[in-house]
């Protein structure tokens, strides 16, 4: 069966074309949400949607329950919709799996069957389908927005609360959270809960946030790989301050930057340049898949900076991020800044370490 993107699939289903079987996969969970509630809003209509939705957890379900779900007949309506959310526990449940295999051989046309698969709580990897029900179905890959899209989602889902943001604003909201929509989500209740009709600044929006704009976990690993190392270093004891945000985080966040610089930099060696370079670069990450990154803007950052990283620097700091890992886990005798200010250190353009 085809596989589409979340666009793609949105303009579909606004054309009116809905297959029997809707198979969603991917790292964005809201978004997910969001296309189930398009479909019933598209399929049944909303004094009978008590009769004709059924929603039900993999993990609860039996091979028979399975059969009479997706079987049984809508009332007083052409078509019904079965969602069943949490299928990546069927790998444990072999038998339910079956039984939902054989229905989907034969789905019931008055039934229309949205499998959801929950995104992973890795923080790398990528997001897998699974191949029997990708086989059957039409499987719909849900990824995460870049911050572009993101910040048009904060922008719609703002004004359906009555609340205008201004463009940097969401685009803060954005890049605070780091395109966690579910964050963005909670945040815009909380703004929708200050009332008023005046639209929200920036001002504003990093006051409830309590992080102002260019001080977050993202400006920060910028700051280091484009050798604002001063900069960084001020950015600590105010990000370290805020909640959510510790020392593994913040190092784990720049070692991704620096495993990138060394793909970067295998390329640059190539004799890769310019536009070529970058599309080099995203078509590794591309390939590699990681999560819950935006492809186009490091690779695009990556690749203006490489010239300052040659190998043995980027070597050199990967070992001091290790280093500085295991003391960030392993001491109290040290803070975490102190840690970190340390590792700035060691990795600054000013350490000696050359090509």
């Amino acid at each position: 069966m085809p596989r589409v993107t979340f666009d793609a699939f949105s303009k579909q289903l606004k054309r009116g074309e809905l297959p029997s079987v809707i198979y969603l996969f991917g790292e964005e969970d809201i978004l997910k949400e969001e296309m189930v509630r398009a479909v019933v809003d598209r399929v049944v209509d909303p004094g009978l949607r008590d009769f004709n939705v059924d929603q039900r957890s993999a993990s609860q379900l039996d091979p028979e329950s399975v059969e009479t779900l997706c079987t049984t007949l809508p009332m007083m309506a052409e078509r019904r919709v079965v969602i069943i959310q949490e299928v990546e526990a069927w790998g444990k449940r072999a038998g339910t799996k079956a039984a939902v295999l054989r229905y989907l051989e034969r789905p019931a046309p008055e039934t229309v069957l949205i499998l959801v698969q929950g995104a992973s709580q890795r923080e790398a990897g990528r997001e897998e389908a699974d191949p029997d029900l990708a086989r059957m179905a039409t499987t719909v890959q849900v990824e995460r927005y870049s911050p572009r899209l993101a910040e048009k989602w904060v922008l719609k889902r703002a004004e359906e609360r009555e609340i205008t943001l201004t463009a940097e604003a969401a685009a803060h909201l954005v890049r605070v959270v780091q395109g966690e929509l579910g964050a963005a989500r909670s945040e815009l209740d909380k703004l929708a809960g200050l009332g008023g009709g005046e639209p929200i600044g920036l001002e504003q929006v990093a006051a409830s946030l309590g992080v102002r704009r260019g001080e977050t976990a993202v400006d920060w690993c910028e700051a280091v790989i484009q050798d604002r190392i001063g900069e960084a270093a001020a950015m600590l004891p105010y990000l370290l301050a805020q909640t959510g945000v510790s020392g593994v985080g913040l190092l784990n966040q720049l070692g991704t930057h620096l495993v990138g610089l060394g793909v970067a930099r295998v390329q640059f060696d190539r004799g890769a340049r310019g536009a070529n370079l970058e599309g080099a670069v995203f078509g590794a990450l591309v390939r590699a898949r990681p999560a819950r990154l935006d492809y186009h803007a490091l690779a695009s950052l990556w690749s203006g900076v490489i010239e300052r990283w040659p190998y043995p620097r980027i070597s050199a700091a990967i070992r001091a991020a290790r280093r500085a890992d295991g003391r960030l886990k392993g001491t109290s005798l040290a803070d975490e800044r102190g840690i970190l200010f340390d590792l700035l250190m060691e990795i600054s353009p000013l350490a000696g370490v050359s090509a």
